[in-house]
């Protein structure tokens, strides 16, 4: 393998574990020894400072030496994307899973919008965007970072139901029970017509800034 997807590789792979080490099994003794603030400062650090080597890794790697999926990956793509940002623009309001004051309470309530298709909509927004950028088959490195935001996205969903099974006992067990970890896809065009004026404005917005900030035109604006 080129030594700059080697790169690529440790770079995803430092993101994500550090993650996953972070939020999960170092998370406590990290918290004990550095209080709250502390590892929330530290957290956010190596957090940022990891996603800054995965882009300049994924800036020295080759662009474009899987050669693409053709017309038929750019139309799967491109569909996969607009649910993606329906769910995640919808999983920014009442979800009990963000740090918030309310969430417990909003673990008691009914679930409502992108919460009746998942109680993970966020993650599963970053999942669909790796599926649609692995689809695509353009280039190593842009299917091995995908492959890793959505392992991130996944699996740390499901960790996250664990730990906050921990954390809120009751009030999530209540959220577990009337919803769902995978995407319930009928209920999809049932989750407000604010929620998808809202992913639309964000999927267009989005793939076009694909064109000036990635240098391949995304979404519609590759046949407009």
């Amino acid at each position: 393998m080129d030594n700059a997807l080697v790169e690529v590789v440790a770079a995803n792979v430092a993101f994500v574990g550090s993650h996953f080490a972070m939020s999960h099994p170092l998370r406590a003794p990290m918290v004990k020894l550095l209080r709250e603030g502390g590892f929330s400062f530290a957290y956010t650090l190596v957090s940022f400072a990891t996603l800054y080597w995965v882009y300049a890794a994924f800036t020295k790697a080759p662009a474009g030496d899987l050669g693409g999926s053709g017309e038929a990956g750019w139309i799967i793509a491109t569909v996969l994307t607009l649910p993606a940002m329906v769910l995640f623009a919808g999983s920014m309001a009442g979800n009990p899973a963000l740090p918030t004051p309310a969430a417990a309470k909003q673990a008691m309530a009914e679930p409502k919008g992108v919460f009746r298709v998942t109680r993970h909509p966020m993650m599963w927004g970053f999942g669909l965007w790796a599926l649609s950028h692995i689809v695509l088959w353009w280039s190593w490195r842009g299917v091995i970072t995908a492959l890793a935001m959505g392992i991130l996205a996944l699996v740390g969903a499901h960790l996250q139901d664990r730990k906050k099974r921990e954390q809120m006992g009751d009030a999530w067990a209540s959220w577990e029970s009337q919803t769902s970890y995978w995407p319930k896809l009928d209920k999809l065009f049932s989750v407000g017509l604010l929620w998808w004026a809202i992913g639309l404005g964000l999927w267009l917005a989005i793939s076009w800034a694909h064109g000036p900030l990635g240098g391949i035109e995304g979404g519609i604006w590759r046949w407009f």
